[in-house]
């Protein structure tokens, strides 16, 4: 089912995700959605608050639909360790339209549940490393735009409340 992407400034976005106790039939069904919604809005990644869940679970597909085996679904995500430094431009289906460069470790090592419900371990550097990271904020209740420079910062916010005024947002 595709569910509805909610937006900045919608307060589920900027709230920590509770942990999931069990990877059940009701999760996997709440992961396939979350692979469906992504793919229907292009996305490369999906976190489960910006469906209006607070589960800490998330969807990346670096292939947006093409390699069904570069789907990659986590359950409960931790960082095991990060390292390295790059600076990339970023977007997000929460803040659909705006784009910024964002600094984020070049390496990750992220460890969580698979959809069956077994422990794995992904290593990661580049654009994947930069994936997971973005969709961990999520799950921490940080955007993309929460780690830009006040000035840059201020300056989407800007143009958000004029779109939001013109009813646009």
């Amino acid at each position: 089912m595709i569910r509805p992407i909610l937006r900045y400034p919608a307060p589920i976005l900027h709230q920590k995700a509770d942990d999931v106790p069990a990877v059940t039939p009701e999760v996997v069904t709440l992961l396939d959605d979350l692979v469906q919604t992504m793919h229907a809005a292009s996305g490369v990644g999906l976190a489960a608050p910006q469906v209006g869940l607070s589960q800490r679970m998330f969807v990346i597909d670096l292939s947006v639909g093409r390699s069904p085996s570069d789907l990659i679904a986590l359950v409960n995500p931790t960082f095991v360790r990060r390292d390295g430094m790059q600076l990339e431009e970023e977007g997000c289906l929460s803040v659909p339209g705006f784009h910024a460069t964002v600094a984020r470790p070049l390496h990750v090592v992220i460890r969580g549940l698979d959809r069956s419900g077994q422990e794995r371990t992904i290593e990661a550097h580049g654009l994947l490393a930069r994936a997971l990271q973005h969709e961990m904020d999520h799950l921490d209740g940080i955007l993309f735009i929460d780690r830009l420079k006040p000035v840059q910062r201020r300056l989407i916010l800007r143009r958000i409340e004029r779109l939001r005024k013109r009813g646009q947002w």
